[in-house]
């Protein structure tokens, strides 16, 4: 078994901008905290609005979840006014993306939450949950880069 030699791209690092967005990140979820009293989870903004879809229920009373999730859509065009856009690259096939993507949504709702919901917001708030949610995020997502680039190729 071969091990690569990891390096740093220093000509695409750029710890300013990871800073900016962090931070931007960060008082984007205290807004919406402070606005509507909840934490600005995925898994939550998405789950909560489709359930009343599915439901038949109007949709009014999930227009700001809406609203967040439409500027989620519409951050990358904004974004071009400005800059341009990285390249799109994807290192998987399109029906590993989809199975990617079934796992992930599958882990959300297993793990009470996503991601973004527990690592931004559940370890700011020092909660426990939150922080062996993120472990368990954190090691299954080592556990398969270990596996997919050393065992399977």
């Amino acid at each position: 078994m071969t091990h690569d030699n990891m390096t740093l791209d220093w000509i695409h690092f750029t710890p300013g901008a990871a800073l900016a967005g962090g931070a931007l990140i960060g008082l984007a979820s205290a807004l919406y905290l402070l606005g509507n009293g909840r934490i600005a989870g995925i898994a939550g903004l998405v789950g909560e609005p489709l359930a009343a879809l599915l439901r038949g229920q109007s949709l009014a009373p999930q227009a700001s979840r809406l609203l967040f999730l439409l500027g989620l859509l519409l951050s990358p065009w904004l974004w071009q006014l400005a800059a341009d856009l990285p390249a799109r690259q994807a290192g998987a096939s399109t029906g590993g993306l989809v199975v990617a993507g079934l796992l992930v949504g599958f882990g959300s709702r297993l793990g009470n939450g996503c991601t973004s919901g527990h690592g931004v917001c559940g370890l700011s708030r020092l909660s426990g949950r939150s922080l062996v949610n993120v472990l368990v995020f954190m090691g299954a997502g080592f556990a398969t880069v270990a596996v997919t680039r050393h065992l399977l190729g």
